[in-house]
Formats: C-alpha cells, structure tokens, sequence
C-alpha cells in the first residue's frame, strides 16, 4: 500500500445512546495529477496518488492518444513553484510520430469529464477508434465465482479507508495479475491497463474485474486494452450492455454470492 494513498484525520464520533467522543479515522487521499504532453496541459484527473505512471499510460491509451508502449518515451515529474506536491504534474513526453491535434484533444477530455461520453457521434468515434474483439476465451463460472473473493482480499487501501474503487485483472485459470485502487472507478482501471501496456504484457486476455456498477466508460475503456471479459460485483447500465453486445465483449454483472447475470456474449462462461 502506497504511504501517500491515506491520510489520518480528526473526527466526532456519536452513536445513539453514548457521549460524542473524539477520536481519529484514516481517509482516502484525493488529490489533482495534472498531465502535460510536450509541456501542453491537457486534463487534470483527481486520484488517489499511487501508481500514477500507471494511470497516465492507461489514461493515455483509453483516450486514444497513444496506441502501444513505444508510443511513451517518458513519463516524468514537471517542477513548479508553486505546487505543493511536484509529483502532482507530469509531463509525457511522446515517440516523434504520434501526432496529437492539442485543440481537438482538449474539446473531447472537456466534454467527457463533464458529463460523459453523451452523443451518439462520441459513441461512433470510439467504435472507430477500437474495433470490436474476437476471442476464443473459455472461462468456467466457478473461476468467475471465487474473484470477488480475491479481489476484496488484496484490497489493502479500502481496509483502511473504506473509501476505494478497485479494478483487477486475472487470467483465464483466475490467478490475480494485477489490481489498483482509487477513489475514481476509472482511474482505478486506467492504472490496471496502464500497468499491462509498460510492462508490454504478451497475452493481453484474461477478465476484467471491478467493485463498482459498469457504466459505458468502462466498457470503453476495456475495449482499448481488449479485455474479452468484463465483469462486475454490481449492476451494468443499459448503454455498457449495448456497447458490449455490439463490440464482442462478455459482460457480466451481480458477480457476488454465488452467482453472476450474463449480459452479452454468453459463449464465454461455460459450466464446467
């Protein structure tokens, strides 16, 4: 667990029936990650610090802005004098032929922030930017039953805080590759696929497992790093099943407690 991840702060605490007493309670940090390519910003993520080369390359590649780790030449801390924390701005510093429309770019981290990926020519432009995925992935539902077991056993942060997303990658038998937590969902899971893309993981396939509902975005977002597996301890939205079906990933939900609702792609989950 990253010391810079929690923080201990002051509290009144009061329950029917006795006195208030004070006493002190360990917090998630959330603090800004300003990022920079060539010195330009261009977003400002609130996170939870920790893992952060992972979260800009996996923001960087969820967002379409690079497309492998050659693209990346360095990830590094940008002083400022005024910044109370240096590492909290980042400059990245991108291989000579990525080109990057700094204009448009900014126009479309704007919008998604702000409310989303909200119209249907957003859609569209994401289905072009990532094409649908084609895997003979087999995986038995017992294997799927027994993570969120192992999900919620490596999460060291939310024992602290209780405050925490987590997002987790396993492979096909369900051994845990990696999984990152923070107070954002996506950022959680930008730091699991910015973790596969630096350490230029050979066999991208395996499931994709997060603590929270799945909204678009994060079907989005594991269809750029080509999870053929997505699944979820709460409920899906109606558009994260859409695009699901349309962009051949398996989508499952109410992943708890023995059992689990296959959305899309039910081919995947066998029984045995």
């Amino acid at each position: 667990m990253n010391p810079e991840s929690t923080n201990t702060v002051p509290l009144t605490a009061w329950k029917a029936g006795d006195p208030p007493r004070q006493k002190t309670d360990t917090v998630a940090v959330e603090e800004p990650l300003e990022i920079r390519l060539a010195s330009e910003p261009i977003v400002t993520l609130m996170r939870t610090p920790g893992d952060d080369r992972d979260l800009i390359a996996g923001f960087l590649l969820t967002e379409g802005i690079i497309r492998r780790r050659e693209d990346i030449v360095e990830i590094a801390p940008c002083p400022h004098p005024n910044a109370e924390r240096p590492g909290n701005i980042v400059n990245v510093t991108l291989a000579p032929e990525v080109e990057v429309d700094f204009a448009q770019l900014r126009r479309h981290l704007v919008a998604s922030s702000s409310c989303g990926v909200c119209s249907k020519a957003s859609i569209a432009a994401v289905r072009r930017t990532f094409p649908a995925i084609s895997s003979a992935l087999r995986v038995p539902a017992s294997v799927l039953h027994a993570l969120p077991a192992r999900l919620r056993a490596a999460q060291e942060t939310f024992d602290q805080t209780g405050g925490l997303h987590a997002s987790a990658w396993f492979d096909p038998s369900g051994k845990l590759l990696a999984l990152r937590e923070d107070v954002g969902r996506h950022n959680a899971l930008d730091k699991v696929i910015g973790h596969r893309l630096l350490e230029n993981t050979a066999d991208p396939e395996g499931i994709l497992l997060v603590s929270g509902r799945v909204a678009f975005e994060i079907v989005q977002k594991a269809l750029a790093a080509r999870f053929p597996i997505i699944a979820a301890i709460s409920a899906p939205t109606s558009l994260a099943v859409e695009f699901a079906e349309e962009n051949g990933q398996t989508l499952i939900g109410f992943l708890r407690e023995g059992r689990l609702n296959i959305y899309t792609h039910p081919q995947r989950i066998t029984a045995a």
